[in-house]
């Protein structure tokens, strides 16, 4: 239709649909921060929410001891794993001196030295006793760090499993949380999409047109970028069935405004040719000719063929004569720039 409007008419028009993009992006910045701010309005939910505090309370404070347990009774090895290994070396070189001693009385055969003989002995049986208890105290000092640490495992054994049981409720109460705020995104796109259907059924056409189609650009991209990508999938079956169900309402829409369009266009092709030419809009006719195609029925035609004046479709006149082949829906000559004999058409509003 461009090839028919006016030149200031032209960039009036582009204006005009630059406001209806400037409008549609404040409401669109406008409609995202509402809807970002919609997550606000449920409580954020931890996991301590869903346990059974006072026994969760309990486990984590026996693990925590077990832990500090753990760690003195682990300091505690090593000091009796030190004392231990220093009285082992001890008996070892007292040991090794003995032995030494009684090789050399063994070849001296001298009985005087027998007294010496058990006090030797004695001294190496007292390093062996304290050796022994080193060696106990290291088997406490390990027997407590394993208690400590079984005595952790089982408190964070039985904390795990209440965390467990926790978790699946918080995963539950999440996904409640997420339907609802899905469904307060629902409640707030579908009046704006039912309300943008109507205006584009009704208003798209009239006076204030630019923020008619701006408010139609914002409830498409409300739909589509803030709701259809937050839609529950329960295994994509809900994704499916939306789809499903948006696609049959827009092709009922489709059939039944084809089959509308189709009747009008067989009521109009009963009319007289000059009621037909009444009811079409100059702009309308103009840029239907510019395509090459009848203005009254939209079919191809061959206009630069001069032996056709009459759609040979519709039978609606398409050339004149008044001493020249000018078109039918022009309002004045070409040639001679008298005005048109047929009443000229009214011009067709809208975007």
């Amino acid at each position: 239709m461009s090839k028919s409007l006016r030149l200031s008419e032209k960039w009036f028009r582009r204006g005009l649909w630059l406001v209806a993009l400037v409008f549609a992006s404040f409401l669109i910045g406008l409609g995202g921060t509402v809807v970002g701010d919609l997550p606000r309005v449920e409580t954020p939910l931890q996991l301590d929410d869903f346990l059974d505090r006072p026994a969760a309370e309990a486990l984590r404070a026996q693990v925590r001891a077990a832990r500090q347990a753990e760690q003195d009774a682990q300091s505690a090895l090593e000091q009796a794993q030190l004392q231990r290994g220093k009285a082992r070396s001890e008996s070892q070189a007292e040991r090794e001196t003995f032995n030494n001693w009684l090789a050399a009385r063994s070849v001296t055969q001298r009985a005087e030295h027998d007294p010496e003989v058990l006090a030797r002995t004695q001294a190496l049986d007292v390093l062996k006793q304290a050796e022994r208890q080193t060696q106990q105290a290291v088997e406490v000092q390990q027997q407590a760090a394993l208690d400590a640490r079984q005595s952790a495992t089982a408190a964070r054994q039985g904390l795990e499993r209440l965390e467990a049981e926790g978790a699946k409720k918080l995963a539950a109460e999440r996904r409640q949380v997420e339907l609802r705020v899905f469904l307060y995104r629902l409640a707030l796109t579908l009046p704006l999409l039912a309300l943008a259907g109507w205006l584009f059924v009704k208003q798209r056409k009239g006076t204030w047109w630019p923020f008619v189609w701006g408010f139609i650009f914002f409830a498409l991209f409300a739909f589509f970028v803030e709701l259809v990508p937050y839609l529950p999938s329960y295994g994509g079956y809900v994704r499916y069935v939306v789809g499903i169900v948006l696609t049959a309402l827009v092709g009922r829409y489709a059939i039944l405004a084809l089959n509308r369009y189709l009747e009008r266009q067989k009521q109009a092709e009963t009319l007289p040719d000059q009621q037909r030419r009444k009811e079409l809009g100059y702009d309308v006719a103009l840029a239907r000719l510019a395509k090459g195609v009848c203005p009254g029925c939209e079919r191809p035609v061959d206009l630069k063929d001069e032996r056709i004046d009459f759609c040979p479709h519709c039978g609606i006149g398409l050339f004149d004569r008044c001493g020249t082949r000018k078109s039918a829906f022009a309002r004045f000559c070409h040639a001679c720039g008298t005005s048109s004999r047929q009443t000229a058409p009214e011009p067709a509003t809208g975007a």
